[in-house]
């Protein structure tokens, strides 16, 4: 996929940008320390403990706030921008010739997706379904029938992540579709 030049000037593999441990995500990313408003008392007013995560390359941007330990508000700042990147950014794929990689038929005993979001493969799994959505027009039946699940299957999939369901239902009405229920 290529990003519009305003954000990058080379194009970003984003297979690759999902697969990348940490570490490799952190080194692209310019992090801010600054001081979370509400609640708090005055430990809160006093300290720089909320964290704003940006990656350079994409311009996605996480924020964490809600602990007083500025290291714990990193970690979940990066929780969020790997999740963010994996809502925002598709990769190309044509639907014609397809075929489930291996590591996403793992996750389908009994021909049903089931993947837990602390599994290791959960972001890679979402990334995947919403690169199939796309070319099938956001059409869930369509997406269901190219990974060989059934359509309730990778609706409850879809509706177990509040931004994840978000995300599709705003790109289904973007063209022209319905939005998808919640639980």
């Amino acid at each position: 996929m290529r990003l519009p030049d305003a954000l990058s000037r080379t194009p970003i593999d984003i297979g690759f940008l999902r697969a990348c441990p940490d570490d490799k995500i952190l080194h692209d990313c310019r992090w801010e320390a600054f001081r979370a408003s509400g609640p708090g008392g005055q430990k809160r007013n006093k300290t720089s403990s909320a964290i704003r995560l940006t990656h350079t390359p994409t311009n996605v941007s996480a924020i964490a706030n809600e602990s007083r330990s500025q290291a714990e508000n990193r970690r979940s700042a990066l929780r969020r921008l790997r999740h963010r990147m994996t809502l925002e950014l598709r990769e190309a794929i044509s639907v014609e010739g397809f075929s489930t990689p291996s590591w996403f038929q793992s996750l389908c005993p009994g021909g049903r997706l089931e993947v837990s979001r602390r599994h290791e493969l959960y972001l890679p799994a979402m990334g995947l379904t919403l690169d199939v959505l796309a070319p099938c027009g956001w059409s869930v039946s369509e997406a269901a029938k190219t990974f060989g699940l059934s359509t309730s299957n990778l609706v409850k999939f879809l509706q177990n992540d509040e931004k994840l369901m978000a995300r599709v239902n705003e790109m289904r009405l973007s063209a022209g579709l319905k939005p998808l229920g919640t639980n």
